[in-house]
């Protein structure tokens, strides 16, 4: 659950393919028997489970040709998958959203070294970051980690057969362990958190600074249901709590009813979109799920453009990467997603100090869609 599948399909320019199949996620008549109902929140589930074979293979593509340094993502490729090169844009979005959200969690990591932390990665899918952290601590002040994922038991079986079979993995989780950072693979339907009982989640410790990740994944899930996730965790964990996400935004533009459209043509339907499709919404979000410290919000076009997030110089070595003649057409993707972040407690404060996230003019356009 860890992307938008195959963010190609949201091209509407000439060399984009287009997509097949029907037309999923169709309405379940009232008088439908159960069984019926569970087989087709079965196989929405299924189709959100397999999103996470596309994050993996942008990230590849990204890595191959140089965007991103991450030695780990291969050993989560499927088994025999050859590298898809992905379009520039799509290898640029995925390089910022990766970068970005690393910066939040180093920052955290990075402020009061000789506090034990932890993170919670929600619909990690197979994600490497706990790996490429761990290889990152060497060198850096970062504290000892728990470091928990939570995903569906499908992802989690193939996740865990992956790295039990790579001796590489296994080598560094072990490296990893002996340095005060355990690695926490959960098979949990997130949905089971907003239960009147919901299921303990095993060495989750409440008492932590704790990080929570969701990179689309909250977003399949109905906006109540999203936000009562959020809430079990502002609830059960007492210390300082921070959150980082990114979602899509701006459904109502063109570009953004094109994006809703072809995701629907495969039965990916983004629930939180209406809801919180603006930078604004985002932040309200956060603020009333619990993370009333701070919040702040960017889409990936104001990232790539600020210094904050991607240096010139970093900026430069990227685009002699490749050439990317479609530039209004990444600056119309990267403005449909989105990085927030929100906090409560004074320590993530700190660490995020001088990320600027409030309300910009340039948000007036989103007011009108709203």
């Amino acid at each position: 659950m860890a992307s938008i599948p195959n963010l190609n399909s949201l091209r509407t320019g000439r060399r984009g393919p287009r997509l097949r199949g029907g037309r999923g996620g169709r309405a379940i008549p009232e008088n439908d028997d159960s069984s019926h109902v569970e087989a087709a929140e079965a196989g929405r589930d299924k189709v959100i489970q397999q999103t996470d074979n596309d994050a993996s293979s942008s990230r590849l593509s990204a890595v191959a040709l140089g965007y991103l340094d991450d030695p780990y993502a291969p050993v989560f490729a499927a088994q025999g998958e050859q590298v898809v090169r992905r379009y520039p844009i799509i290898n640029r979005g995925t390089y910022v959203r990766t970068t970005a959200i690393d910066n939040l969690v180093k920052r955290f990591l990075q402020h009061d070294p000789n506090q034990r932390k932890q993170i919670v990665s929600l619909g990690a899918g197979s994600d490497t970051r706990f790996w490429r952290l761990w290889t990152d601590a060497a060198s850096a002040s970062f504290a000892e980690v728990e470091y928990h994922e939570l995903d569906f038991e499908a992802n989690v079986n193939q996740k865990r057969a992956s790295t039990r079979q790579s001796l590489f993995i296994s080598d560094m989780t072990q490296k990893a362990e002996k340095g005060g950072w355990r690695y926490h693979l959960h098979a949990l339907d997130l949905r089971n958190l907003t239960n009147k009982s919901p299921p303990p989640i095993p060495n989750l410790d409440p008492e932590l600074p704790t990080l929570i990740l969701s990179e689309c994944c909250l977003c399949y899930l109905p906006p109540d249901t999203a936000t009562s996730v959020l809430q079990y965790f502002t609830m059960n964990l007492k210390g300082l709590l921070g959150l980082a996400l990114y979602e899509p935004i701006r459904p109502l533009d063109a570009f953004g009813k094109t994006m809703v459209s072809n995701l629907a043509s495969r039965g990916i339907h983004l629930q939180t979109l209406q809801r919180y499709g603006t930078l604004e919404a985002q932040r309200q979000r956060l603020r009333l799920a619990g993370f009333n410290d701070g919040q702040g919000v960017r889409d990936v076009s104001q990232m790539y453009a600020s210094e904050t997030w991607v240096s010139r110089a970093e900026r430069v070595r990227v685009e002699r990467l490749e050439w990317l003649d479609e530039v209004e057409e990444w600056q119309l993707l990267a403005s449909h997603y989105c990085v927030a972040w929100g906090w409560r407690g004074q320590g993530f404060g700190e660490a995020w100090q001088g990320l600027e996230g409030s309300r910009t003019s340039s948000e007036d356009r989103d007011d009108g869609l709203g």
